[in-house]
């Protein structure tokens, strides 16, 4: 199923959700680093990482809700859209709280925003997982003429031709097939 939200033929909350998942996984693990070594440089990091790794995923949370709300009512894809949006949308409340509990003192967190954190990381994986089942097994987000020898995306639409995806087994005895 073919996304509404695309930029250049490809689609925009796929382009963008790596930034947020970098940042927010980094600060994560600049915290259990930063904790056990106790490095306060780290743990300041990953306080501003935590914040713009919340920012971005303001902005690939959009296009992500332009993409839920496209797919058809009563089917597998919706549920699993609607979980993975949900648990996003906790997964970023754990790292808002993080990131609100050290905001006095980044370079000396709470315990509870190192806990705070380390949930977060450890629920986006789970939300990661519903993303790539979103895509790899339900197709939401692959465009319609998606094939290994499909035009580039930049081609104009006007210029395309079908993607061809015959094995020998469909071609005729005399061409080749068995």
């Amino acid at each position: 199923m073919k996304t509404r939200a695309e930029f250049l033929g490809h689609p925009i909350h796929q382009m963008v959700i790596v930034l947020p998942l970098g940042l927010l996984a980094t600060a994560a693990t600049f915290d259990v680093i930063g904790a056990a070594r106790r490095n306060r440089d780290l743990l300041r990091t990953s306080h501003y990482m935590l914040g713009a790794g919340l920012i971005t995923a303001t902005g690939a949370a959009v296009p992500g809700a332009v993409d839920y709300f496209s797919i058809p009512q009563n089917t597998r894809a919706r549920r699993i859209g609607l979980l993975h949006g949900i648990g996003n949308l906790i997964v970023a409340g754990l790292f808002t709280a993080s990131w609100a509990t050290r905001r006095r003192r980044p370079q000396r967190p709470p315990r509870a925003a190192l806990i705070l954190s380390a949930t977060g990381a450890g629920l986006a994986l789970v939300t990661e997982w519903l993303g790539g089942e979103l895509v790899d097994r339900l197709g939401i987000g692959v465009h319609e003429g998606a094939d290994v020898n499909a035009p580039s995306s930049l081609t104009s639409p006007g210029t395309r031709k079908p993607a061809l995806s015959q094995t020998s087994a469909d071609l005729p005895k005399a061409a080749g097939g068995k």
